[in-house]
């Protein structure tokens, strides 16, 4: 039988670090909301003819990119992730095992999960220590309490 570790980090960002997560942060739960907002659109619009609705595109992360230049400033695996959060919400819906997806708010736990690519997620103190890579989960969900003082980062393997 196979057994999930995880590990918690408490963070303590710089003031540049504390921007770009409170960015991220906020462009995630952006495009979060505004893929929801797109898809509830498209339905209200096809709910009749189930083919056309089965057919439709929906936008990825990349798109939103040149009509609201912020997003370029943050992790675009963020972003993808929260497209695909989205996706699994819709999925658990259909399934009947979840309440339809709702909007995520700013009032409560804030998170985004990141991919570690080429080495890109360390904690570095004093020394660099690299996060190992594991076999099971390379997500990296990073947390935030809702009054803005500390930061958690999540690593499962």
């Amino acid at each position: 039988m196979k057994q999930y570790k995880a590990f918690q980090f408490r963070l303590l960002p710089t003031k540049e670090q504390t921007v770009l997560l409170a960015k991220t942060f906020g462009s995630v739960r952006f495009v979060y909301n505004k893929m929801l907002v797109e898809r509830k659109e498209t339905y209200a619009e096809f709910k009749d003819d189930k083919a056309t609705l089965k057919k439709q595109k929906f936008p990825t992360p990349a798109t939103y990119k040149e009509a609201f230049p912020f997003l370029k400033e943050v992790d675009a695996l963020a972003l993808a992730n929260a497209q695909r959060n989205l996706q699994k919400a819709y999925k658990n819906f259909y399934e009947h095992r979840a309440s339809f997806p709702r909007f995520k708010s700013c009032k409560h736990k804030q998170s985004y999960t990141t991919n570690q690519v080429n080495g890109n997620i360390a904690c570095v103190e004093r020394r660099s220590y690299p996060i190992p890579q594991t076999k099971i989960s390379k997500n990296h969900p990073a947390l935030r309490n809702p009054c803005g003082l500390s930061f958690e980062i999540l690593y499962h393997f």
